[in-house]
């Protein structure tokens, strides 16, 4: 997670509406419009049926409450409104609570192809789709759980198996490739990318090969050069069986073991 951010959430009124400046809209609208080009044969069909439910507006950034009506009324979830950046122990106990933590904010125009941290465009969009989908809902949820009961430690472990699922996950289906993750599903270069690179390297994932994504380091301010694949986003229940004790042991193993080389240069410090 980030240290620092030049970012400051938007608080709701009275009524639980937040005021978008005309600008913020805007920027809005050239983000789901690109997006939706890119991601049109690129998304896995959970997601496209997840989107058709929420029907987000195209030409305003809409209301948390719009978008918890949907997932209230298909999986029991909710938008919760949060800062910029939040701590990993807030994180857990949101997900475990079936409470998805937006940060009520918006990139810049400067930003419009990448920022580390995740706006409301990258929530919404990337990830509340899927939130519809009782398997993933579920998974996230279990998620939570999971780091509810986990060390500070073992945490950074716990950490890759969202970022390889959530928020980088792939599915090889019988019509080819395509995309779940949310951050990918909500960055245009990264669908590209993720999809046709020759050099990406992409893996199998089951119950068996959690422990591999546990050792398995990654960069936030990179294209990824290593995704992990389902077959299908409902593989994420078998994932979701492994009791949390039995997660706990495999990142105990993967700390024996060690993390895989790196595929990418260390990172520069300023």
């Amino acid at each position: 997670m980030a240290k620092g951010t030049k970012y400051v959430s938007r608080h709701a009124d009275e009524q639980g509406i937040i005021q978008w400046s005309a600008q913020e809209n805007t920027i809005w609208k050239t983000l789901i419009t690109r997006q939706l080009t890119h991601i049109k044969e690129a998304a896995c069909d959970e997601y496209i049926e997840g989107l058709e439910k929420l029907q987000l507006p195209m030409d305003r950034i809409p209301q948390l409450g719009e978008v918890s009506q949907v997932l209230k009324q298909t999986t029991g979830w909710e938008c919760y409104p949060v800062p910029a950046l939040i701590g990993f122990g807030e994180f857990f106990r949101l997900l475990s609570e079936k409470k998805f933590p937006v940060a009520t904010f918006i990139r810049t125009e400067e930003e419009l192809d990448y920022l580390q941290e995740p706006d409301i465009f990258h929530e919404i969009f990337g990830h509340c789709p899927l939130l519809t989908n009782p398997s993933f809902a579920n998974y996230t949820q279990a998620y939570g759980k999971m780091g509810l009961n986990a060390t500070k430690e073992q945490r950074v472990f716990l950490a890759r198996l969202y970022w390889f699922t959530v928020e980088f996950g792939l599915l090889d289906t019988p019509k080819g490739l395509r995309l779940y993750g949310g951050g990918i599903l909500s960055s245009p270069s990264e669908t590209t990318y993720a999809l046709n690179d020759k050099k990406v390297e992409r893996r199998e994932l089951s119950k068996e090969k959690v422990i591999d994504v546990l050792r398995t380091p990654y960069r936030i301010d990179i294209i990824q050069p290593v995704y992990f694949m389902l077959k299908k986003v409902s593989d994420l229940d078998n994932i979701r069986e492994l009791e949390v004790e039995d997660i706990l042991a495999l990142i105990e193993e993967a700390k024996v073991l060690g993390l895989f080389e790196a595929k990418f240069p260390p990172k520069e410090v300023a």
